[in-house]
């Protein structure tokens, strides 16, 4: 269990890396039409990537960051009504903010209508929109336009009775349509502040020294490894291997011939199983796989899926393919001859062994195919394939060990039993993201550890035998009796106290332990009713230069942490990672925590105009110039973002962007520290 947490914690990690990087998941576009000679519209076409969503224009305050429009040129129109997002708008509650919010996937359309009221029109402005995936959130970001042209103005009396129906209208709290005030003199972004300095490639740097990625490709070939030697242990493999062996040592009075087809029949289980990954890859794409770990119809048939292995683990039923299919297989490989024969054997192992590999093969797609990796369930199939097939060509090379081999019996029934409680445990994981989706509240952080607890305490006591399942088989004594309560083995006992130990592990987390172990599997902290304690962090600044003064002055590390008042994964994070005593003793007592809001709306006293990618972008807001500094310096613009810099404002360590892993966090806070002390 450990061992597959630390696995699915790199699977996270190269997650959290790939995000750190500069996103620009929508692209807008700004036209203008002419819907009668004194009627203008104003349309804000945008594409939405996949698993991205841009928010609408009728979100309340203190919520996500909903469409606006600003007006800087106005001269001969007036606007007509608010902006209004014209694409397909959906709608739910969220509960982070506790609002319903409404938003747009795939395609996303604002319309401002303007009344022409001279015969020569200038109009031009921004739209502000805000857009988020459930892992990150650009900054407010806007989208400039300007357009002139003519038409014949309404006359005056209906121009007149259009606006005392205006003035009679009331005012909408959340009105989309702002007036720009009146500019102020336009300065250029100061220069020389080397804590300005861009570091984008010192951060590269770090993080491809922690060579994440690599890790993560080994991690996911490590897990289908355990998956492998997992499958090689139950009743529908086991038994196979003395038998599949002996026949090709026998078919043959040549050993190495032997030999050698009992290695292509290795190859053979290799090639089956890794094509299997590249169809899954085929099929769905690897943004299609992304996209399943946050999907929530799939989360659900996920883990409808992992319930349904369990119970056939647990001797419930038998997932058995057609018997035609195997018999048909098993026929052609018996009427043919050299290589093809050979994989078609394989093939027969591969359908006859599916209902104890199956579970197994399932679990591992559903787990590397949402890393987002294209590679990642080829990798997978591939380090199961030859755990799976090892055992296959070393008995062929090595027959005396044949002898040595264990007989298959009730030791077998209990790890399929194990793997059963296994999948059942994970299969509630995948339902906690359904339901934080959906907001139904069913799978809270202590009924997700209350379920985790049952699970395997349940499993301890059936290792220690105080439960039997149907296909568990009866011990007999000399006498030829069934024992009633036969003796616990040594192996069996200690197994047992893992998980008696596990369960009690977790059972301190129902009053909000952090319960490490199980954070990256768990339902966030904020989802936790009660809690004793309180070891919420706050920032010591909102300012990024007088925070550096501060941390200069002291001689303390700093870290950096954008986000946004309309970020949900940013809450998730102080809710789910902050509130950890030790992370939160290390952020209130080895940092100087600042805070960055890249959508604070105050204005700044002066605008700032700066070069960016060859453009002239003008920062009118403090949180512009928040977003630009985390562009320009740290080559990044989703949020959260957590940076680690010196004094000097040089990198420590690597970004850090969404991940509720705890131990990941704690451990990018104390890398930061010993960075620091070495300089």
């Amino acid at each position: 269990m450990k061992r597959i947490s630390s696995l699915l914690t790199l699977f996270i990690c190269a997650s959290a890396i790939a995000l750190a990087q500069f996103q620009n998941p929508v692209t807008f576009s700004a036209t203008q039409k002419k819907v009668s000679e004194d009627i203008l519209e104003v349309t804000f076409q945008g594409s939405v990537d996949a698993g991205w969503h841009v928010y609408g224009t009728d979100i309340a305050d203190g919520g996500p960051t909903r469409a606006e429009l600003t007006l800087e040129t106005q001269k001969g129109v007036k606007p007509d009504g608010k902006l209004r997002a014209t694409g397909k708008v959906q709608k739910k509650m969220d509960d982070m903010f506790g609002m319903e919010v409404s938003y747009m996937e795939g395609a996303a359309s604002f319309v401002q209508r303007f009344t022409i009221t001279e015969p020569e029109y200038e109009v031009a402005g921004y739209l502000t929109y805000g857009a988020c995936n459930d892992q990150n959130c650009i900054p407010p970001t806007n989208v400039e336009f300007s357009f002139k042209g003519e038409g014949k103005p309404q006359v005056a009396e209906t121009e007149k009775k259009a606006e005392e129906a205006k003035a009679e209208e009331p005012v909408a709290a959340e009105d989309t349509i702002k007036a720009e005030e009146p500019a102020e003199e336009v300065v250029s972004l100061e220069e020389g502040n080397d804590l300005w300095a861009p570091v984008v490639d010192e951060l590269k740097a770090f993080e491809a020294g922690t060579q994440t990625k690599d890790r993560s490709l080994w991690g996911i070939f490590l897990l289908g490894v355990l998956g492998g030697l997992i499958a090689l242990l139950t009743p529908c493999v086991w038994p196979i291997i003395p038998m599949t062996v002996s026949f090709f040592l026998k078919r043959t009075d040549d050993k190495r011939k032997g030999i050698r087809d009992a290695i292509t029949y290795g190859i053979s289980i290799v090639v089956i199983y890794v094509l299997l990954g590249l169809l899954v890859t085929l099929i769905f794409g690897a943004s299609a796989l992304n996209a399943l770990s946050t999907n929530a119809i799939f989360n659900i048939f996920f883990c409808l899926m992992l319930l349904v292995f369990g119970a056939s683990f647990l001797g419930g039923f038998d997932i058995t393919l057609p018997s035609s299919w195997t018999n048909a297989v098993d026929k052609k490989s018996s009427s043919t001859t050299g290589l093809l024969s050979i994989f078609l054997m394989a093939f027969t192992l591969s359908l006859v062994s599916f209902s104890c590999t199956g579970p197994i093969i399932g679990f591992l797609l559903v787990e590397v195919s949402t890393t987002g990796s294209i590679l990642a369930p080829t990798i997978g199939m591939l380090g199961f394939a030859l755990a799976l097939a090892l055992p296959f060509t070393l008995f062929a090379m090595f027959p005396t060990w044949l002898k040595q081999m264990p007989k298959s019996g009730n030791w077998m029934n209990c790890i399929k039993v194990c793997l059963g409680l296994l999948e059942i445990a994970f299969a509630l994981k995948f339902f906690s993201v359904a339901d934080l989706a959906y907001g139904w509240h069913l799978m809270d952080r202590e009924v997700f550890l209350c379920l985790w607890i049952v699970i395997f305490a349940l499993m301890g006591a059936y290792l220690i035998g105080w439960i039997r399942f149907p296909h568990d088989e009866d011990e007999y004594d000399e006498m030829g009796e069934v024992i009633q309560h036969p003796r616990t083995s040594v192996t069996r006992f200690f197994m047992a106290l893992a998980a008696f130990a596990f369960a009690l592990y977790m059972v301190p987390g129902l009053w909000g332990a952090p319960c490490k172990a199980v954070s990256a599997f768990a339902p966030p902290m904020s989802t936790q009713d009660f809690r004793l304690g309180d070891a919420s962090v706050e920032a010591r600044f909102n300012d990024y230069d007088e925070g550096m003064a501060y941390a200069k002055a002291h001689g303390m590390p700093v870290m950096i942490d954008f986000t946004g008042y309309g970020c949900v994964n940013c809450r998730k994070m102080e809710a789910a990672v902050w509130t950890d005593p030790q992370v939160a003793a290390l952020m209130k007592e080895k940092y100087v925590l600042i805070t960055l809001y890249v959508d604070e709306k105050t204005p700044l006293p002066e605008k700032v105009t700066v070069q960016e990618n060859g453009q002239d972008i003008t920062l009118r807001t403090v949180g512009d110039r928040w977003s630009y500094l985390q562009r320009s310096k740290f080559g990044a613009n989703a949020q959260p973002f957590y940076v680690l810099i010196d004094n000097d404002g040089h990198p420590l360590a690597g970004s850090y962007s969404y991940n509720e892993d705890v131990s990941a966090y704690r451990n990018f806070l104390e890398t930061g520290l010993r960075q620091y002390g070495q300089r």
